[in-house]
């Protein structure tokens, strides 16, 4: 009977310290979530100038290229003082219209590296 009861205290302990290990881990999770969607993680804005040497672009492309990275800056920084499911849509839309624009604009080889960039930017700022 002693055996039994020190199994069924060492079994609940376990299980305890298990939920709660898996509580602290998802409220971590969340936390960590809620700290990746600041304000200044959508800021977008960058030198031009460098993407246009990295893309090897035009000076018509150029120009093109700075009023689009300007209205997808707007667009992304509208999206971060919104909320919840809002954000996220507002985002999306912003990426998109952003592709959309930067196909008609670039070649495919120079488009092929802005998504590159475009992509890994997003995925170190947890966009």
């Amino acid at each position: 009977m002693k055996k039994f009861f020190l199994v069924a205290v060492a079994i609940m302990t376990m299980t305890s310290s298990f939920a709660s290990t898996e509580n602290d881990k998802a409220g971590r999770f969340m936390e960590y979530l809620m700290n990746a969607r600041n304000v200044e993680d959508y800021d977008m804005s960058f030198d031009t100038r460098r993407l246009a040497a990295k893309l090897d672009l035009t000076a018509d492309q150029m120009e093109a290229v700075e009023v689009i990275q300007n209205q997808f800056n707007n667009a992304m920084t509208t999206a971060a003082n919104s909320r919840g499911f809002q954000r996220h849509a507002q985002v999306r839309e912003a990426i998109t219209n952003d592709i959309q624009k930067m196909r008609l604009i670039l070649n495919s080889k120079q488009f092929d590296s802005y998504m590159s960039l475009l992509m890994t930017t997003l995925r170190n700022r947890h966009l």
